[in-house]
């Protein structure tokens, strides 16, 4: 039997963990510019690179099989440290094909991280479903504040090959987690799981997930081209590699504020109206950056652009099938593939028509956001 109430404690340790976990992770925007330098390569390579990291990513409704007949909270516990091991050693990647490697390394690891640990905090959230996904995604938002901020001061101390001595605190940091999942209990049950019917699933909740692909797409145009590009932008710009891994640690810092906020809205005024008020906030203060560079719209524009996650993955647990993991592995699927076309179609772009304009292209498609969530908002009900 669940417990009816909101399990705090449980939620805090896998949002602990989704801080781990992403603090290292988001390593590769904010050195970008110094690996472009080092390596010689072009932004469409550069956009390969998130490509790889993503690939893994497809195989997710696979795994998510998988996790539905498994104990997956080790995965939840040790995929942090494979990713830090990872990443922290792409500053001495001496050619583009280890970096390649090591990028698509830390996919895989990536990939059976985020496919159980949201299905693990809606167990621990009861009714409140989208705070609990509030927490989860405080939690990875404010590793992308912290964790350009770390990356950055480790080579203002050590180079662009010396940030491995991090390493460190992932060890450290898994250790903490051991001691804190071990004590989790999970409602896994193998014998009694549910054996759900995957064709009846995916026939049943098809159009819930085309328009989820649809809302996905243009959102991901413009958060892509912000939280993998702003660093190359702001540096083609004239600003330097400090104060473009400062702006890119605003932007997530406000995206923390705003995740924190938008799943319990969510839950009392519903999905689809919080959906529809973060596209237009976004897309609006998109165009305000785009013409002026200023921190304070940044700063309105990653907290817009980021409330949305908490509430899509909300969305994708209210509809309380008898295999929540895999449901949730079919998001991640889409939000991911979604995410590497619009990733490569940017770096392609930007080659052309440069970044400038590039930016520009990508407020006008997230546009398409407005009119998703309004479908979304009208057609819920028949949705799920």
């Amino acid at each position: 039997m669940k417990e009816k109430k909101f399990q705090s404690q449980r939620v805090y340790t896998i949002s602990f963990a989704h801080f781990i976990h992403d603090v290292f992770s988001s390593f590769l925007a904010p050195l970008l510019p110094l690996i472009i330098e080092k390596l010689g390569i072009s932004l469409s390579m550069v956009a390969l690179l998130d490509i790889v990291r993503r690939v893994p990513s497809l195989f997710n409704p696979v795994l998510g099989l998988v996790a539905e007949r498994r104990d997956v909270k080790y995965l939840v516990t040790f995929m942090p440290l494979i990713t830090a091991l990872s990443m922290s050693f792409i500053g001495v990647a001496p050619t583009y094909s280890a970096l390649v490697i090591l990028l698509f390394v830390s996919g895989i690891s990536s990939a059976l991280f985020h496919i159980p640990s949201p299905t693990m905090i809606k167990d621990a959230s009861a009714d409140e479903v989208g705070k609990g996904m509030s927490y989860y995604m405080v939690g990875g938002e404010l590793a992308r504040t912290v964790g350009p901020l770390l990356v950055t001061y480790a080579v203002s101390l050590w180079g662009l090959e010396g940030v491995y001595n991090l390493l460190p605190l992932a060890f450290l940091s898994s250790f903490i987690l051991y001691t804190k999942i071990a004590k989790v209990k999970t409602d896994f049950h193998p014998k009694e799981r549910v054996k759900g019917d995957v064709k009846a699933l995916l026939v049943k909740y098809r159009a819930f997930f085309a328009l989820l692909a649809g809302f996905i797409l243009f959102q991901a145009v413009l958060r892509s081209s912000l939280t993998l590009y702003l660093p190359v932008y702001l540096v083609d710009d004239g600003a330097t590699v400090a104060y473009a891994g400062i702006s890119l640690a605003v932007l997530q810092f406000f995206g923390v504020l705003g995740v924190f906020l938008s799943g319990k809205i969510s839950d009392k005024i519903g999905r689809g109206n919080t959906l529809m008020i973060t596209s237009v906030g976004a897309v609006f203060f998109m165009a305000l950056f785009i013409h002026n560079h200023s921190l304070l719209f940044l700063s309105f524009l990653g907290f817009f652009l980021f409330s949305a996650t908490p509430v899509l993955m909300a969305l994708v647990q209210d509809t309380n099938s008898s295999m929540p993991t895999f449901m949730n592995s079919i998001y991640m699927a889409i939000n991911f593939g979604v995410g590497s076309l619009a990733v490569f179609s940017l770096g392609y772009m930007g080659d052309i028509v440069g970044l400038q304009e590039t930016f520009f292209i990508a407020n006008v498609i997230a546009s398409g956001t407005i009119v998703m969530a309004f479908i979304i908002s009208k057609y819920r009900e028949k949705l799920l």
